[in-house]
């Protein structure tokens, strides 16, 4: 396994990051009990949930939370092993909370939710508690405020955003900087071969304030996965109903990108994984399995190096936006 610092932080997180959203809906807790064991034998010390995770049908928010939780009670150093980030922002359903539990990031939001995720979790502490997303109406007195008392009581060690723009993130740079705060370390984003729109700002703007970059949705949402473009028997499956809403020109695409991955002789999820670990600006992608061999697949890209030649045909068949802003537009 490799391993990096978080953004300009002293703490080492490996390069590759397993996402927990499929445990309980989709993956069931003896599975996602085995996946977990097995990321801590191959090195993966970064997990990353969320409060409302295992929600959906038949499910319910803070299942995944709670998955985990009992894993880390199992003992054996699983939990001291464990490098661990959560989420809020969304609702809970909580009648309890009342209108404070709209979605959005306030101080009562932040105790109330990470008290709640500590409870599921059963543990004292997260080491990195993120914004699910933006709060157009964010108080950085407020949530910095709230974010302080939370170090300073223990019960997390840092601080993140997830799917901010920019100019957020340059906002609470500044504001931190006035409170003499570390604020944000890293910055949860949506990036892939078929994602590059971040490339104009996001990135940039990470590397010039110090920040983690974690990669959500590495794969698009598995329309760089293998087989997509060969989906199962059954129409009713999520790969065949994805497939079907391919374009002409997604599905031209994406069989490009299936040749020159049967060329480099490795899976496309393999090659996708691997362009984003070669980028410097990027921490660590979110890998989220669903077996075990799945996990397996996914570090075999740390193995994998991309020539230039290979990057500059990836470019071709998936164009970025030309570049960081505004010299991609603009002389």
């Amino acid at each position: 396994m490799q391993y990096t610092t978080l953004g300009h932080t002293g703490l080492r997180v490996s390069r590759l990051c397993l996402g927990t959203m499929n445990f309980g809906p989709r993956t069931s807790e003896e599975e996602a009990d085995a996946i977990m064991d097995r990321a801590l034998e191959l090195g993966i010390n970064f997990f990353d949930t969320a409060n409302v995770y295992g929600g959906g049908k038949g499910g319910h928010q803070g299942w995944t939370e709670e998955i985990i939780g009992r894993w880390f009670q199992q003992g054996g150093g699983r939990r001291e092993k464990t490098v661990l980030a959560t989420k809020l922002y969304g609702e809970m359903h909580d009648p309890l909370m009342g209108p404070n539990d709209a979605a959005g990031v306030s101080a009562y939001k932040i105790y109330r939710s990470l008290d709640d995720s500590l409870r599921r979790l059963q543990t004292d502490h997260v080491e990195l508690l993120q914004m699910h997303h933006i709060d157009e109406a964010i108080n950085w007195n407020e949530v910095y405020g709230a974010f302080e008392n939370v170090i300073a009581q223990g019960k997390t060690y840092y601080v993140g955003s997830s799917n901010f723009g920019a100019r957020h993130l340059a906002y609470a740079k500044a504001e931190a900087n006035n409170r003499h705060f570390l604020g944000l370390v890293a910055e949860q984003h949506k990036y892939s071969l078929l994602c590059r729109l971040p490339e104009l700002e996001v990135l940039p703007a990470v590397r010039e304030l110090g920040m983690g970059l974690i990669v959500w949705s590495p794969l698009a949402g598995g329309l760089l996965a293998e087989n997509i473009l060969h989906p199962d028997d059954d129409p009713n499956s999520r790969r065949s109903q994805a497939a079907k809403a391919l374009s002409e020109a997604q599905r031209t695409q994406l069989e490009g990108y299936e040749a020159l991955c049967q060329e480099l002789g490795e899976s496309q999820s393999t090659v996708a994984l691997a362009w984003l670990l070669q980028n410097p600006a990027v921490t660590a992608p979110i890998i989220g399995p669903r077996t075990i061999d799945q996990l397996e697949a996914a570090v075999h890209a740390l193995d994998v190096e991309l020539t230039p030649d290979v990057l500059a045909r990836l470019d071709q068949l998936f164009p970025g936006p030309g570049g960081q802003a505004p010299q991609a537009y603009a002389w």
